[in-house]
């Protein structure tokens, strides 16, 4: 930074400036008055030397003998002339530097003042001694008359040139300028240490400045005086102290609003007026993400479309709105309500939850009511039905009645195992469900398993293996794992036609255990898929074969797994068969009770 644009140079600079001026107009003043006084000065003693000239001569009848005793007396540079009335000089004393001549003092006008009684004084011009008689310059002249004794009346003229009066000012400017030159000097030096004290503390507080604009609110200023500068350094540190304040304020406010908007489950999108989006949390973010990805193909924007429209209304009507839309499969609430400030909106905060649970269950409980009475009404149907022809004696033989009562005895116990299978269903859901735990060795479990199933498989022209990689057993309940295998495999075998195979394989894999249930039957459309753990959901009739089930197999066993604290999925492909992967935690020895 150069010197004169700092407010060191300025201020040295205005002090500098201020003096210099002062200093000029002062030594112009004093040139003046001392020149001046100088002029004076002569004047004065010209006008006295005039007076004593005369005086002496007055005083001696000789006038040959007074004119003597003034040559004594009068000083080199003054000539002493005596002249008559007409100008005519009677005599002069000797000069070194002045040459006046009769004409000069003849062609004077004050001549004819100084014979009329007046004591004049003034300034002429007359010829020098050095070089030509051309060259003239001024000097001072003090006439005075005076009578003789012989009764004539004679002019004193005392002449005195202004070189003396000349070199005694340049001496006097010398000194002045000196004296100038010196206090100009001393003002600098003054004026930049001030400067330089009164500037030092504002550098701190510049430098202070730096540092809270770039975000240390922590800087203090250095107290060094009591003045107006030490006032404004303290109020400088307890603005930064104020600022750390309320900047620690905001960012709690700002931590706690960040925590609660993560902590939502519910996405808050906040407008600006301009339609600009300010906040957001990270359900919204995904929400936006997925308009995005599903609008990819159109122009970016920072809201869906929808959201956009409803934004310019909520702005136009200064109201709550709401409406509904689908995102890539998922349904979402958004009602947007408008932010206002103290005289305007200002903009908008839009909430967005996520219906589709909601949705999917509303779904669900509409199918599952309509799934039970669809269930229970075929063997209802056919338990009045049978009855009634056992009433009416329309079985004519007690064969054809043992028939029909097989068959209310075969409905009876589908809709007892219905029931049963929804009570324990119902009491998985809601956590009521007894888990006893136990060490269940693989090999011999899955060894049992599968020649439970031989009989029914041979029946049904199907080949029944096992692969077991996983030595020794796990943490689980024997009972409920039983359940779990007893119903992947029943369904394997009923859906893989003659001929195929079901293989059962145990494996680990880290701490968990895995195993797989195989078929190679007719497999499970990809549509299908997602819902085959959901309640009465049946995928393609064809695969029954015509075997009924009452569809809530899938969804106990999906329970009871995570109730080990597995998980089960399924993989399939039409024609290629079916494969249930189930993943359970081996526990340690020392964590089994």
């Amino acid at each position: 930074m150069k010197i004169w644009k700092s407010v060191v140079g300025k201020l040295w600079i205005t002090i500098l400036l201020l003096v210099s001026f002062v200093l000029f107009v002062l030594t112009i003043l004093l040139l003046e008055f001392f020149q001046n006084y100088h002029v004076d000065e002569v004047e004065k003693e010209l006008l006295r030397s005039a007076e004593k000239v005369s005086t002496i001569l007055a005083e001696h009848s000789e006038l040959m003998y007074g004119l003597e005793i003034v040559d004594e007396i009068i000083d080199s540079p003054s000539q002493v002339i005596i002249t008559d009335a007409e100008g005519n000089r009677l005599h002069a004393t000797k000069s070194e530097e002045l040459v006046v001549s009769n004409k000069d003092i003849a062609s004077s006008p004050m001549l004819l003042k100084v014979f009329t009684g007046e004591t004049v004084t003034q300034e002429i011009r007359v010829g020098t001694l050095s070089g030509s008689r051309d060259r003239y310059e001024n000097v001072i002249v003090s006439g005075t008359p005076y009578k003789h004794t012989d009764g004539k009346t004679y002019g004193v003229f005392v002449f005195q040139s202004l070189q003396v009066l000349k070199q005694t000012t340049q001496q006097t400017t010398q000194v002045i300028l000196l004296a100038a030159g010196i206090a100009i000097i001393l003002t600098t030096i003054f004026a930049f240490f001030l400067s330089t004290r009164i500037t030092a503390p504002l550098r701190k507080m510049r430098e202070a400045a730096f540092e809270v604009s770039k975000g240390n609110f922590s800087s203090k200023v250095p107290i060094l005086t009591n003045d107006e500068i030490g006032e404004l350094a303290t109020a400088f540190n307890q603005m930064g102290r104020q600022i750390t304040y309320h900047i620690h304020a905001l960012n709690q406010e700002k931590e706690q609003l960040f925590s609660i908007l993560s902590s939502m489950a519910d996405g808050v999108i906040t407008i600006n007026r301009d339609g600009t989006v300010l906040i957001t949390n990270p359900p919204a973010d995904r929400f936006l993400e997925q308009a995005h990805y599903e609008k990819e193909g159109e122009a970016f924007q920072a809201v869906p479309k929808d959201v956009v429209l409803l934004f310019s209304k909520v702005m136009e009507t200064e109201k709550e709105q709401f409406t509904e839309m689908t995102v890539q499969g998922r349904t979402y609430m958004i009602v947007i309500t408008p932010l206002y400030n103290e005289q305007s909106v200002r903009g908008a905060v839009a909430v967005l939850r996520d219906m589709t649970e909601e949705r999917k269950h509303d779904v669900l409980r509409k199918d599952f009511i309509a799934n039970v009475s669809h269930e229970l009404r075929t063997p209802i149907s056919m338990l009045q039905g049978y009855s009634e022809a056992i009433m009416d004696d329309i079985a004519g033989t007690d064969e054809e009645k043992k028939e029909f009562a097989k068959i209310i005895y075969d409905e009876s116990l589908r809709m007892g195992r219905l029931v049963n299978d929804l009570l324990d269903l119902a009491r998985m859901e809601a956590g009521y469900q007894s888990i006893s735990k136990d060490d269940v060795p693989i090999s011999s479990f899955i060894k049992r398993i599968s020649l439970k199933f031989q009989g029914v498989a041979r029946e049904s022209s199907v080949q029944l293996s096992t692969e077991n990689e996983l030595l020794g057993s796990i943490w689980a309940d024997p009972d409920r794992l039983e359940q779990v295998f007893t119903n992947l495999i029943d369904n394997a075998l009923r859906h893989t036609p003659e001929g195929g195979n079901v293989k059962i394989k145990s494996s680990r894999k880290g701490s968990n255990a895995i195993f797989e249930v195989q078929d190679s039957g007719q497999g499970i459309h990809e549509d299908d898929l997602p819902f085959v753990f959901e309640r009465f959901y049946k995928a393609d009739k064809a695969r029954t074969r015509g075997k009924s089930g009452t569809g809530l197999g899938l969804a106990i066993v999906k329970n009871i797994i995570n109730a080990h604290g597995g998980s089960i999925e399924v993989r399939s492909k039409l024609g290629q068969g079916t494969t249930f992967i189930i993943e359970l935690p081996i526990k340690m020895q020392n964590e089994r009770r």
